[in-house]
């Protein structure tokens, strides 16, 4: 295994992994295999790229610190030479958040000088110029994620929003740097480093008490508003310890070892996986709400009362009895809704105990369904896909060919495999749902 995630969520896992897995168009990427957890085995021989999916976007920082490292660890008992802490394009983390806090831990922990920070997607519409992201032509402030309901992102430049989490220095490299190439970013990357060097030189010589690990590491938001931005910072970076940033940023990173050799960059298959079929969704973005609008035209789909599955009234049975009476027809259920009704639920009830609930509902009915012959799972939304997930314990999930921007197909390993697409919530287009259940059957 050459290049090692730790992903914060089973969907971004799954984002990054199909990334790494196409790699560059012409070029191919590498065979990789998507861990849900941290496995407790050795990697197969033949894995070149290994994602380790976790769910600690929005856990407690220590949590999420203590479950990264952990992974970090197992990546690199793997042989891994190159690690990459991956999160959301959008940058999914409060102030008390864990973006920053995690990569404080693994630059120590991987002895980092400096540490790239790059959110950037631009095939999904998010750039970073000037230290700001945008979602499209909209600050991410402005986008509709200062709305979200886990992680409102009230700040669209990184630069500070990274600074309130962490204890290490902030700086910025602009798009007019990197738009000249790989060269002149390595350059100018080696000088944030020289100029670290020498202040912490001249703070230890001056006796500071800020301790042997503070300002121990620097981290460098860089601009890419294209993926030649990407590509750059990815050959930029081929001797990097530690890169950190959404699924774009490793759009560049197979090719380092294409171009030495040591890798073939074949492309991904997806096999054909028979059977019956089930689409659970349990995001409220605004793309995923058109996309079970555009389902229902045409495919059955069952609306989940929030209220109904806190009170008991709606159970896995429910949803089971719904999704095999319309086999065939790539049936939807969901329990998706707008922002505000999301926050009137989530205040009634508690927002931990509304996320627990349903994570149960749709995990116990993925296990009911699997049970019952079930072998293609779409899955909609971050927090659902590792709920699915984490309640099938498929344990490693082979990468294949990529159903839209940003969502592959995967595997599950055994001579009867299953079929899953995870889709973030604002990723693919509209008709995804029904593309996704088609594509799994290969």
């Amino acid at each position: 295994m050459l290049i090692g995630v730790i992903a914060d969520d089973f969907t971004g896992a799954s984002d990054i992994a199909v990334t790494l897995a196409k790699g560059i168009q012409g070029e191919g990427g590498l065979k990789t295999t998507q861990y849900l957890g941290v496995p407790s085995r050795p990697a197969e021989a033949e894995v070149e790229a290994g994602v380790v999916a976790l769910k600690s976007r929005s856990v407690p920082a220590d949590r999420a610190v203590a479950q990264s490292l952990a992974a970090c660890r197992w990546l690199q008992a793997q042989g891994c030479e190159q690690i990459l802490f991956k999160y959301c394009s959008t940058f999914d983390s409060t102030d008390s958040g864990n973006i920053g806090p995690v990569i404080d831990a693994l630059a120590t922990h991987l002895g980092a000088k400096s540490v790239v920070v790059c959110p950037a997607f631009p095939a999904m519409g998010r750039s970073v110029y000037q230290g700001h992201l945008f979602v499209g032509d909209r600050l991410l402030n402005e986008s509709g994620m200062q709305h979200h309901p886990l992680t409102p992102m009230t700040d669209a430049d990184l630069r500070r929003v990274l600074q309130r989490q962490s204890h290490n220095p902030v700086v910025h490299i602009g798009w007019q740097t990197v738009s000249q190439g790989s060269d002149a970013l390595s350059r100018a990357l080696a000088k944030v480093e020289q100029q670290a060097e020498t202040s912490r030189e001249r703070a230890s010589g001056a006796a500071s008490n800020a301790g042997p690990q503070a300002n121990a590491t620097t981290l460098v938001v860089v601009d890419a508003i294209s993926e030649a931005d990407l590509a750059a910072i990815g050959e930029a970076c081929r001797y990097a310890p530690l890169v950190t940033g959404g699924s774009g940023v490793a759009l560049g990173l197979p090719h380092n070892f294409i171009a030495q050799g040591r890798v073939s960059g074949q492309p991904a298959r997806t096999p054909q996986v028979p059977g019956a079929e089930a689409i659970l969704v349990g995001s409220c973005s605004g793309a995923t709400r058109e996309q079970i609008a555009e389902h229902q035209k045409h495919h059955p789909v069952m609306m989940i009362d929030v209220g109904d599955v806190m009170s008991g009234i709606t159970g896995p049975d429910r949803l089971v009895d719904f999704i095999q009476a319309h086999q065939g027809q790539s049936p939807l259920v969901y329990s998706s809704g707008d922002p505000a009704s999301v926050r009137q639920i989530q205040q009634q009830y508690g927002r931990e105990k509304v996320a627990a609930a349903l994570d149960a509902l749709f995990g116990t009915t993925a296990q009911r369904l699997v049970a019952a012959g079930t072998r293609r799972i779409v899955v909609g939304g971050g927090e659902t896909s590792g709920a699915v997930v984490s309640a099938l314990d498929l344990g490693a999930l082979t990468i294949g060919e990529e159903i839209d921007v940003g969502v592959p197909a995967m595997f599950s390993q055994g001579e009867e495999p299953i079929a899953l697409a995870l889709k973030s919530g604002n990723f693919g287009g509209k008709t995804f749902f029904a593309r996704a259940v088609a594509s799994l059957r290969g």
